[in-house]
């Protein structure tokens, strides 16, 4: 497709509309969504001085365009390939062929940031309110941050010490450990949160966001206590699916920044963000004696292999070996 220039962007708002009907259709999640929306404005725009005969042809120079004049990194690289292909093989049901060589960018072996259990420990300790109880949860259930932030009332089931991961990463649902001693912080944090949401009702409020179709199938579920978000934001805001105004959950950016900020507090030198919590999960449970295949159900891995990275940085397990140092007198 050979994207006209028009004012105010014509072509490209048309384009972006049927994009989203697709991902909407196909219930990707609303932060890939606006990840695909993104990488496809900006090639849209490239193309305007980039003329290529083929998609295949533009979608390599701009790949290559990306690492020669952005130096992104591999990742990067990869999200926006994902996103062209996600368009023209979905959206314009257009079969893409071979792909002409284009520029890659080299993609690092880094091991993961772990922390120890004291460092944890230290962190937690300048941690404080809701962000602390999230960040207890990463570490203490191995939740990524999107899906802690994502959880419900109703996911959370305090007699089996069980917490309902819903629609994580790859759209699969699991199940993890609810850590004992979170049971009562998160008892009392519930009861502030029942607390507003019932004066929301009372002030004619108390909407919540609904996956999918689910507020039309189940008209009251947005005012029921058991669908509300276990980290509600403070402010009310419009929910672009229905037009009404309801409470979303708290912004991932918030909880990302008390962490750093507790890091350097606790002065830890490590490079320190949310994930590192669950990656110290994964790596500490390794330590524990726990088996690799046990530790990809409880992280969500399709793959082990992503698993066995926590094998390189534990203490103990595949490659806790003992210095032969240790052993000379």
């Amino acid at each position: 497709m050979r994207i006209k220039v028009v004012s105010n962007y014509t072509a490209i708002d048309q384009a972006i509309e049927q994009m989203e009907n697709v991902m909407r259709f196909r219930r990707m999640s609303l932060k890939t969504q606006k990840s695909y929306i993104h990488w496809f404005k900006r090639f849209a725009r490239w193309c305007y001085s980039n003329r290529y005969p083929s998609p295949e042809q533009r979608i390599a120079g701009y790949l290559s365009h990306l690492v020669k004049s952005r130096n992104v990194s591999a990742s990067t690289q990869r999200q926006a390939l994902n996103a062209l292909v996600f368009y023209y093989k979905r959206v314009k049901q257009h079969d893409l062929g071979e792909f002409p060589k284009f520029a890659y960018a080299r993609k690092p072996k880094r091991l993961p940031v772990v922390l120890s259990k004291e460092e944890v420990s230290a962190l937690r300790n300048h941690m404080t309110g809701m962000h602390w109880i999230v960040a207890s949860i990463m570490y203490g259930s191995g939740l990524r941050l999107t899906e802690a932030l994502s959880l419900r009332v109703q996911d959370l089931d305090f007699d089996r010490l069980v917490i309902s991961v819903r629609n994580g990463k790859g759209a699969k649902d699991r199940c993890v450990p609810l850590p004992p001693s979170l049971v009562e912080p998160l008892a009392q944090h519930l009861d502030a949160v029942r607390r507003n949401f019932n004066r929301d009702l009372a002030n004619g409020y108390g909407d919540v966001h609904l996956p999918y179709a689910l507020a039309k199938k189940y008209p009251n579920a947005p005012h029921e206590w058991g669908w509300q978000w276990v980290f509600p934001a403070r402010k009310l805001c419009v929910d672009k699916a229905t037009g009404v105004l309801a409470r979303w959950h708290i912004h991932d950016s918030a909880t990302q920044k008390a962490v750093k900020t507790s890091a350097r507090s606790a002065g830890i030198k490590k490079r320190v963000s949310s994930h590192t919590l669950r990656h110290s999960f994964a790596t500490h449970l390794l330590e524990d004696g726990y088996d690799i295949r046990t530790i990809q159900e409880l992280l969500g891995h399709e793959n082990v292999s992503t698993t066995q990275i926590y094998t390189h940085v534990a203490n103990t397990g595949a490659l806790g070996v003992r210095s032969p140092l240790e052993s000379v007198a």
